[in-house]
């Protein structure tokens, strides 16, 4: 599969992560105009969800939404138009251990929320509730190489559609006994919309696959949040969109097989 030439403008950015809850906090952080002051992430509500829903969804869908909800509301884009892209490592953890605990125990009976939360598509569908929209949406998944699986994904429907497309990768941490075998250090969601027609701001554009290592982080503890969550391997992408700067980054994809990313300014 050829990559190159893949490009698009990046309209807006939502970002919830460790110490930061929106993208205006993360971009000073990663600008380096204020200083990172580590904590855990928090989760917000999403108010663009009706009560009833709201009660249902687990935080991996708030976080979802929230981050994607974010750039949206920057760019003044109806959400109910966009085609949309999500992308998460592992989904939702926690209602994957209640489901197991119930059927390890003596009901086995599953209620019917979290039959229907426990598939990878759920923040696409709580999208669509709450935005009321029915563009093409499209779900993936591929362990820590998600991001940049999300990112193929979201340029190449943004050629095919010649339209604008929202990008949303997540995760969120396992509860135990799972985090033993499947660590993620903590939540982190990244939003972006990309739009291949727009000239204005920052333009982003896929070169080719490739063996180099992955670019990291400078600061030790930012690449701790980097390497041990897989929606955070965008953070090199995100500093170069916080300092406005063009460059090229590589992101980690596959176990030997990178992709190569390059940012105009």
């Amino acid at each position: 599969m050829s990559t190159n030439g893949l490009s698009a403008s990046v309209r807006s950015l939502g970002v919830i992560g460790p110490g930061f809850g929106s993208w205006p906090e993360a971009r000073a952080v990663l600008a380096g105009d204020t200083p990172w002051v580590p904590a855990p992430t928090r989760v917000p509500n999403p108010d663009m969800l009706p009560p009833a829903e709201r009660r249902r969804v687990g935080a991996v869908v708030k976080l979802a939404l929230c981050a994607g909800a974010e750039a949206v509301h920057a760019a003044g884009a109806d959400a109910s138009q966009l085609a949309t892209v999500f992308a998460s490592a592992g989904g939702d953890g926690a209602n994957c251990h209640a489901i197991c605990e119930a059927l390890a125990g003596d009901d086995r009976r599953i209620s019917p929320t979290r039959f229907h939360n426990s598939v990878n598509n759920a923040a696409a569908g709580y999208w669509g509730i709450a935005t009321g929209a029915m563009a093409t949406s499209t779900i993936v998944s591929a362990y820590d190489g998600s991001l940049a699986a999300g990112l193929i994904e979201a340029l190449a429907l943004a050629h095919a559609l010649e339209s604008p497309v929202l990008l949303v990768v997540y995760d969120h941490p396992y509860p135990e006994p799972l985090a033993a075998a499947r660590r993620v250090s903590d939540a982190f969601a990244m939003a972006l919309l990309l739009d291949p027609a727009a000239n204005a701001g920052p333009r982003v554009q896929l070169g080719g696959f490739c063996d180099a290592a992955a670019d990291l982080m400078a600061d030790p503890a930012m690449e701790a949040v980097r390497s041990s969550i897989p929606a955070a391997r965008g953070l090199p992408l995100l500093e170069l969109l916080a300092r406005d700067r063009s460059g090229t980054v590589v992101l980690d994809y596959l176990d030997d097989l990178r992709l190569d990313v390059s940012l105009s300014a």
